[in-house]
């Protein structure tokens, strides 16, 4: 990233967790600060179990970086592998990500620290899989890092990459459908809004994919399933100028919601929005000083909400609800909330301009099914084979990428896959990857040549293998004695 003039801003600490209780947890990715704070609610041995839940989440991580986000599975066959099937019993996949964190913490309140971060999958932390701890595992054993002037400097940075290799970025030019031939067997090009028709070899459509199959593509059976799929959660989101600084808030704050469960419960199954939802708040000039002018801030709140739901099985929001109504009283409880657990005051007029996206703006504007901010859920049967394909499986030369397509939702998740079908494009057509070195990569450890650096595996010494069987057969003794005197 650094050589494509991207510079990232570690930020510590990484998150501040606010609770309806006043009480406050900072999470850091600086084990000296992590351990007096574990320690504080969990214990002594509190901090031994969090490095455990660490531990696991490598596992997790490792897992998926390894088998998914580099992996594609353009069929069940692919998913049959061996060493995949042998490694998903390694990892968590058939408890909750709650579930999970309730083996390594004892109180509530740090499982709720260390099981929020489902939000952003779109998930509940009681339905997420628990190998989702790999999110919680990245941030607190790697860091979060932000980008410099903000997140559209990625952005920036990819478009130049492009302009270097001759691409043509033509902005402003909606598209209304995909040319396909007369058999519809090959796509060949789109058309725009405009009506101007552009040719192509290939279609690959960033769009999100349960839109264009239901919008830019003939309709089909496979097309109208898309819309029946479970779709990720929603969010009123707001996005404030305000005239003056906001010290009380650092670069990352959640607010989590009394009723925890319930509130995901609201979110996710009756589709709509808690009376009190936990809640997530961005101040990105507390790292960024170019984020803001000097004294002023800008801030992000993202309340997360049930997606859109028209169906007539009376729950959830429609898209004909009251939005002006709805947005003024989350205003009120976003900026009520933050006043009464950070001590803020007088946040309303602090407000010099505003901006809100809503299930219906993120639909309408985004073209995101039902107003899903993040696509398609990515539970264990919208995931791997069972998600929709990067390829097409009827038409040609046409592909996909993006948060409803593999690996999944996120910004980093859909980077790897863009990559993954940028492989299978080459592959189709027949051309080397330059990427792709001719031998693996070393995955091993530095080495310098140095006898200091050989990797030796540590063994056991005679000594110590007797002194441990001497050992058992003492305590074993022991128990029998202790148990013969019990029992008589």
């Amino acid at each position: 990233m650094a050589e494509e003039g991207v510079e990232l801003l570690q930020c510590n600490p990484n998150y501040q967790v606010f609770f309806h209780d006043n009480e406050r947890i900072v999470l850091s990715s600086d084990l000296a600060q992590m351990k007096p704070e574990i320690e504080k609610w969990e214990g002594k041995d509190g901090f031994k179990r969090y490095l455990s839940f660490l531990a696991e989440g490598h596992v997790n991580y490792e897992f998926s970086l390894k088998k998914v986000l580099r992996k594609n599975f353009p069929s069940f066959l692919s998913m049959m592998r061996p060493t995949l099937l042998k490694d998903i019993l390694g990892v968590a996949i058939a408890t909750s990500l709650y579930t999970r964190a309730s083996s390594y913490f004892w109180t509530d309140r740090l499982r709720r620290c260390f099981t929020f971060g489902s939000m952003y999958l779109g998930m509940s932390p009681y339905d997420a899989p628990g190998i989702y701890s790999l999110l919680q595992y990245t941030e607190l054993a790697e860091g979060v890092w932000y980008p410099r002037g903000g997140f559209h400097k990625v952005i920036d940075a990819i478009v130049k990459i492009g302009k270097g290799m001759g691409v043509d970025y033509q902005l402003n030019s909606p598209v209304s459908s995909i040319l396909l031939s007369e058999d519809e067997k090959q796509a060949v090009g789109v058309v725009l809004q405009s009506g101007r028709h552009i040719q192509a070899d290939i279609v690959l459509v960033n769009a999100d994919l349960v839109y264009a199959y239901n919008n830019l593509l003939p309709e089909t059976k496979y097309s109208r399933s898309l819309t029946k799929r479970p779709a990720s959660c929603s969010s009123i989101s707001f996005y404030w100028s305000m005239n003056r600084t906001v010290d009380e808030l650092s670069a990352h704050n959640i607010f989590l919601a009394e009723h925890y469960r319930e509130s995901f419960d609201d979110i996710f199954k009756e589709l709509n929005m808690p009376d009190e939802p936990s809640f997530y708040v961005h101040a990105p000039a507390r790292i960024d000083s170019t984020a803001a002018p000097e004294g002023k801030d800008s801030i992000v709140v993202l309340v997360p909400t049930g997606h859109l739901n028209d169906n007539d099985d009376g729950k959830g929001f429609k898209s004909t609800d009251d939005w002006n109504k709805i947005v003024n009283r989350v205003r009120d409880l976003v900026i009520d909330t933050i006043e009464r657990r950070t001590g803020a005051r007088d946040l309303r007029a602090a407000i010099a301009s505003e901006q809100v996206n809503t299930p219906t703006t993120w639909r309408e504007r985004f073209n995101l099914e039902k107003g899903g901010i993040l696509g398609l859920t990515i539970d264990f049967w919208n995931a791997l084979a069972f998600r929709p394909k990067t390829k097409h499986s009827t038409i040609s030369g046409l592909y996909f990428v993006g948060a409803s397509t593999h690996p999944g939702t996120g910004v980093p998740v859909c980077l790897a896959g863009a990559k993954i079908t940028t492989e299978q494009i080459l592959d189709d057509f027949k051309v080397g990857k330059p990427w792709s070195p001719a031998t693996p990569p070393n995955t091993r450890a530095k080495q310098s040549g140095s006898s200091l650096d050989i990797e030796r595996i540590g063994s056991i010494s005679g000594l110590e293998i007797w002194q441990r069987i001497i050992l058992a057969v003492i305590l074993g003794a022991s128990i029998t004695i202790i148990l013969q005197r019990i029992f008589g």
